[in-house]
């Protein structure tokens, strides 16, 4: 699931360099998510993004382990409808979006469209990273 979801927010910090990974209690944490949705420092690339395949995943420290990923695309798409993602954007504080309450709510709005499309267009790097897996094995 870390591996889909990692490609699906375009994640690229989590390598071999830069695990971004945490055990507490003996339960793995996935830390840090800072390099994901790198789009956002750059709004005009948001677009090309959507669909991109999102090669990176080659590098992901856990796709040795990903033997299933259409199985945990099934799953994912499944736990991420339009009213969770609306739910979770409506979580993150104004501030963290802009300094105008207008303009907050219209990033919500930019960052719900961008996530909707890109789970709409997610067989597109769930086979980049099934096609990766097959090259790991």
């Amino acid at each position: 699931m870390a591996v889909w979801f990692d490609a699906f927010v375009q994640n690229v910090d989590r390598t071999a360099r830069n695990a971004n990974l945490l055990v507490w209690h003996r339960s793995l944490q996935f830390i840090d998510h800072g390099a994901a949705l790198f789009f956002h420092h750059n709004w005009e690339t948001a677009e090309r993004k959507v669909e991109s395949p999102f090669t990176e995943i080659r590098q992901h420290l856990l796709l040795p382990w990903a033997s299933s990923i259409m199985e945990a695309a099934q799953v994912a798409r499944t736990r991420l409808p339009a009213d969770l993602l609306r739910n979770i954007l409506a979580r993150v504080p104004d501030e963290w979006l802009s300094d105008l309450p207008a303009e907050a709510e219209e990033r919500r709005g930019a960052y719900f469209g961008y996530l909707s499309r890109r789970l709409a267009a997610s067989s597109i790097f769930e086979q980049e990273a099934a096609n990766a897996y097959q090259h790991v094995i």
